[in-house]
């Protein structure tokens, strides 16, 4: 997680914690399975040289196009062009692929790294306002929790307090 010690893996532990204590606390979600796989499983296509094929192969299909809605399409220039066509694409998806989008913003919404100026710290949160306003009411309990974590960012003033 960037400005932090904490291996990257953790990341993705917490965003399947996220989706599993939602899971948990809402009941009722048809296939908890292809949310938890999709949390595990969110940024492998972008941050590895794992392929969408070869998600397909061992998770399946459904799997596989919850991923690739997850991920960024690198042809697309422009960071809130890329964003748009991300919720878009994870619109199009079941509701428990938009939970796990949900869950990403909530776990990234820590402190932000004390090397990002401010203008990034905004831009970040209104990015999560999007997310937030885009994929709401997938979820009873994440949808409410991510506006949480908005009204509370950056929970240092804008510093990670590494400084």
């Amino acid at each position: 997680m960037p400005g932090t010690a904490y291996p990257y893996i953790a990341h993705v532990g917490n965003v399947a914690m996220e989706v599993l204590s939602a899971i948990a606390q809402r009941g009722g979600v048809e296939r908890p399975n292809l949310a938890v796989q999709c949390a595990l499983l969110h940024d492998v296509v972008e941050d590895t040289d794992v392929t969408i094929d070869a998600v397909r192969e061992r998770f399946g299909v459904d799997v596989a196009a919850g991923v690739a809605a997850l991920s960024k399409d690198p042809k697309i220039e422009g960071k809130a062009k890329a964003m748009q066509d991300s919720l878009a694409r994870i619109r199009a998806q079941p509701h428990e692929v938009w939970m796990v989008k949900l869950g990403d913003r909530i776990t990234n919404l820590q402190p932000p790294p004390s090397y990002w100026k401010q203008d990034k710290i905004a831009a970040y949160c209104e990015e999560a306002r999007v997310i937030h306003a885009t994929l709401r009411e997938a979820c009873p309990v994440l949808g409410p929790r991510l506006q949480d974590k908005i009204a509370a960012y950056p929970p240092t003033g804008g510093r990670s307090g590494l400084e």
